[in-house]
């Protein structure tokens, strides 16, 4: 038995929890009322399925949205699999749920952000762990540049119409 409890990774396991039982909903009834999601993914975790162009053109993180058209929604235990429309062209994704560093739903103002570090708990002091499981409520803000910061990230408000084009 561990000497502490795990709360960063337990955080992480509820959240994504969360992503999977609100997938499964949608798979089964469809998009309710103003409701879609804006889902950003890391494109190089070794589960990610996506095309060769799709990878190419995004190398290290991608955003998809969920809202008008999609199609083939399949949730599992471990991620999702969509097939999205890239410029008349359907495209299939699998996405694990691990590979997800953010989740929002813009119409209700809710958000999750996932923040990786590489670190080892067991050899670190309780204080030096990063607690980085994070949930944010995303509010609209007026244009405010977000600072740069080489430190560990913090939640963030962002705008959403930093999503909107």
């Amino acid at each position: 038995m561990s000497d502490s409890i795990d709360y960063g990774n337990l955080m992480h396991s509820a959240m994504r929890g969360l992503i999977r039982k609100v997938l499964e909903g949608v798979a089964a009834d469809g998009l309710p009322g103003d409701h879609h999601f804006f889902i950003t993914f890391d494109t190089m975790h070794p589960d990610v399925e996506l095309a060769d162009w799709l990878s190419d053109r995004y190398p290290e993180e991608m955003t998809i949205v969920i809202q008008h058209w999609f199609d083939n929604l399949d949730v599992t235990e471990d991620g999702f699999s969509i097939t999205l429309n890239f410029g008349d062209n359907p495209e299939p994704l699998y996405i694990p749920y691990d590979a997800v560093r953010t989740f929002v739903d813009p119409s209700v103002e809710f958000g999750l952000r996932f923040e990786t570090q590489d670190y080892d708990a067991d050899e670190m002091d309780e204080d030096d762990i990063p607690h980085d499981a994070e949930v944010a409520s995303f509010e609209p803000k007026d244009d405010e540049p977000a600072a740069k910061d080489s430190g560990p990230k913090e939640a963030e408000i962002v705008s959403l119409d930093k999503f909107r084009k």
